[in-house]
């Protein structure tokens, strides 16, 4: 197939985000195409992660009935008005094969219709002017130019790029060429029997390398920068997750295993077959530099997103270590407009704060960009709803969405919904991003806009710094503080104006998120909304803006 096509959208890559957002691309009527370089959506996952187990939850069994409840415990299903086909019903698996979601995403996109183009690999993405070849540097841009290995150049108004972090990063440090990557090494375990063996990273992908070595080697030493971090305790689900930790054991109650705090400076090898040796700079012994040997070194340090298709002209810039493209509120490319980002590449909005780069967070993140497209390209407003102006109309609505909302539970502190009191209006405003909801009002993207609200959930202040199993912590009484001890997830509502904070209110937390008690939730929300969301000198009329 050769030759050109125009579209007004097409989405790169066929991954749980691509297919999200060709769905709400299908159901917007919009103009549309969706190109997956593999023979079927989802070909990450025929691959990664290795060890063929994912670590993203999927409880079938939750003792709800509410479909909207039950996303909150389900990381895998995508988003659709339909509440189907969902994850849950591929496999009941709580830590499911990978295999799962390949099948799944193929079920999604037949049963929606998707418009996606299998076996169709991007080779270049260039941008020329409108008017290219007249040497004005002030003329307007063209549509982007997609070309693809068979000779076709689709054209494109605007661009969603949703093909994850493709390559490996690779940090620099000398000698790194001699490791074992992580996604090349392998996994059978008696390819290791009774070697020293180094892992290089501390993440997920790292643990669960050595955890699917531990009976066979003789010895495994983990090494990187910093503390190592649980998700447990910073509820950041990139951090190392409990299912994976058994090296941790296999550290602390002595049985050869270890865990490095530190930097590899370098990787060499003694002779054509000799050992490995690796200068570690120790981070709590005065950064003492010891030499190593290890019979294998395995490089476990993430990936990164691939630009390198991209030609000069329309080129994202990057960053976090070149990781990731920048992006503003709105997830467009910083340097290159009308370029978008979709799934794990925009974490680096809410970076190892949030859940952006997972499933259960992003597929509200492209539902939430799906709405911004609407409003900048076809005249569309955010659904709002209309509340009446009294503390306890606007009370009742926060609890209802609080106490149901999986958006605001997953994409926690990130995600917001927000009630915006104009000169005669006021209305409920759901799933916005908070960043953004600031910009835009600042913009006058919603009207005119005296004081508004925003609805989040949210942990505590520093709560990834205490034990939540350590009773000895000092907690206040929650009724003393208004919730403002809250260590767990709760919900927190605050008042704006211009971009600034007026005031806030911490509903106090639960033990199972159920924010429903006259006296210890609804009471004391509708004082503070009295007080300073409905002084006299503030009225507010009803209907939504």
């Amino acid at each position: 197939m050769s030759g050109d096509e125009r579209i007004d959208y097409l989405v790169v890559g066929a991954g749980p985000a691509g297919v999200q957002a060709g769905y709400f691309l299908e159901r917007a009527g919009r103009d549309y195409l969706v190109v997956e370089a593999g023979p079927a959506p989802g070909t990450f996952f025929t691959r990664f992660p290795r060890h063929r187990t994912m670590i993203s939850s999927n409880k079938v069994h939750t003792g709800w009935d509410d479909p909207e409840l039950r996303l909150r415990t389900d990381w895998n299903s995508l988003l659709s008005d339909e509440g189907a086909p969902l994850f849950t019903a591929v496999t009941p698996r709580y830590f499911p094969p990978a295999d799962a979601m390949v099948d799944y995403l193929a079920d999604f996109a037949a049963t929606h219709r998707l418009r996606i183009r299998y076996n169709t690999r991007i080779t270049r993405i260039s941008r020329p002017t409108a008017d290219a070849g007249t040497g004005d540097s002030a003329a307007p841009r063209g549509d982007f130019a997609v070309h693809t290995a068979d000779g076709t150049v689709l054209r494109a108004k605007r661009l969603i790029m949703a093909t994850g972090v493709s390559r490996p990063y690779i940090p620099p440090i000398d000698g790194v060429e001699l490791a074992e990557r992580y996604d090349e090494v392998s996994v059978d375990p008696e390819d290791f029997t009774d070697q020293r063996v180094l892992i290089i990273g501390r993440g997920n992908s790292a643990f669960e390398t050595a955890d699917n070595l531990i009976e066979t080697t003789a010895v495994i030493h983990m090494v990187g920068p910093g503390s190592l971090r649980l998700a447990w305790q910073t509820h950041f689900v990139g951090h190392l997750r409990a299912v994976n930790n058994n090296f941790l054991d296999t550290y602390q109650l002595k049985s050869q295993n270890a865990l490095l705090d530190g930097e590899v400076l370098s990787i060499r090898r003694t002779g054509e077959d000799g050992p490995y040796r690796v200068a570690v700079k120790f981070s709590r012994v005065a950064e003492v530099v010891k030499e190593i040997s290890y019979d294998r070194v395995i490089l476990a340090t993430g990936f990164r997103f691939d630009a390198g298709v991209f030609a000069e002209e329309c080129r994202p810039e990057l960053t976090i270590k070149d990781r990731f493209p920048a992006q503003t509120d709105a997830w467009e490319s910083t340097n290159v407009p009308d370029l978008y980002f979709a799934g794990t590449i925009t974490q680096v909005r809410d970076f190892k704060r949030s859940t952006s780069g997972f499933i259960h967070g992003f597929r509200y993140g492209v539902r939430a960009l799906d709405r911004i497209l609407a409003r900048r390209y076809h005249g569309e407003p955010w659904p709002a709803t209309p509340l009446a102006a009294a503390p306890e109309a606007v009370a009742d609505a926060v609890l209802a969405r609080v106490n149901r909302s999986s958006a605001l539970w997953q994409l926690f502190a990130f995600l917001g919904d927000a009630v915006l009191v104009g000169t005669e209006t006021l209305g409920y405003y759901e799933e916005l991003p908070i960043d953004h909801l600031h910009r835009a009002l600042g913009e006058g993207g919603f009207g005119p806009v005296d004081r508004y609200l925003t609805v989040t959930l949210e942990y505590g202040a520093d709560h990834d710094k205490v034990n939540p199993f350590d009773i000895t912590v000092n907690r206040l009484s929650q009724q003393d503080t208004g919730g403002l001890d809250s260590r767990y997830l709760h919900p927190v509502v605050r008042l704006w104006q211009d971009g600034k904070t007026l005031s806030e209110h911490h509903i106090t937390e639960n033990l199972e998120n159920e924010w429903d008690s006259e006296q210890v939730h609804r009471a004391p929300l509708v004082r503070f909304l009295a007080t300073h969301l409905f002084p006299a000198s503030h009225p507010a009329a009803a209907g939504p803006s």
